[in-house]
């Protein structure tokens, strides 16, 4: 029996722990333009009435996930799982401050966090160059700055992420079985979270944009985000 069965045997007891972006609905030039496929949010409806718990774990702000994913009935938690995190609201203020100094023209402002991207840059070296600058002024002011998936992720420097959102989750619904999918550096943290328990399933939605450590530390890997609803189906 391999580990979808094994996680499928036993749904109430089982959380799945997903991303969006480039998982759930596949990767756009602009953000705001992402969708996930109808037959996947059937899929997710189905999933949500017979898993302990099905959750986005996401980059974007909570509101805008649920808007875009369109199954009310998920749990979702936004900014790489910061809204779960102890004095964001503070740092959401330092972050506003921050970005009033900041010139760039597709930034994405989530109030916790914020994502600069240049997937639509003229000149990609070039703009990559200017982030890591900006990377520099951000860590300069306290921040923590990572880049992704044609991203530059300017976060606070908390010791909250998308691992620490998956175990709190799971310590309150008190499961320990779970799976998590994901397709970027933020989702290594989500990977790690399922360290100890009693069976966990990593699945890499692999790209050349993403980290190689993804695949690596995988348990099924896919080839992208088309695939997923073949995963889902399993489940």
């Amino acid at each position: 029996m391999d580990l979808l069965d094994r996680l499928a045997e036993e749904p109430a007891n089982a959380a799945l722990f997903l991303d969006i972006d480039g998982v759930l609905a596949p990767i756009v030039p602009r953000p705001e333009d992402a969708c996930v496929p109808d037959e996947t949010r059937s899929e997710l409806r189905d999933l949500a009435r017979r898993y302990a718990l099905v959750a986005c774990i996401t980059g974007r702000a909570s509101e805008d996930a649920r808007e875009v994913v369109g199954v009310p009935e998920l749990t979702y938690v936004g900014n790489h799982g910061m809204e779960l995190g102890p004095a964001a609201a503070q740092w959401g203020e330092r972050l506003h401050t921050f970005l009033e100094q900041i010139q760039w023209d597709d930034l994405e402002d989530k109030h916790q966090t914020a994502s600069l991207h240049y997937r639509n840059a003229d000149d990609e070296v070039r703009a990559r160059a200017e982030l890591e600058a900006i990377a520099e002024r951000a860590r300069a002011a306290g921040f923590r700055a990572r880049f992704g998936r044609k991203v530059l992720e300017v976060l606070p420097a908390l010791d909250t992420n998308k691992g620490t959102a998956v175990r709190r989750l799971l310590s309150e619904h008190r499961l320990s079985r779970a799976l998590y999918a994901g397709d970027d550096t933020t989702d290594l943290d989500g990977f790690r979270a399922l360290d100890g328990l009693e069976l966990g399933v990593r699945v890499a939605v692999a790209s050349p944009e993403g980290p190689a450590e993804l695949r690596d530390g995988a348990d099924i890997v896919l080839g992208d985000a088309s695939e997923i609803i073949g995963l889902l189906r399993r489940l």
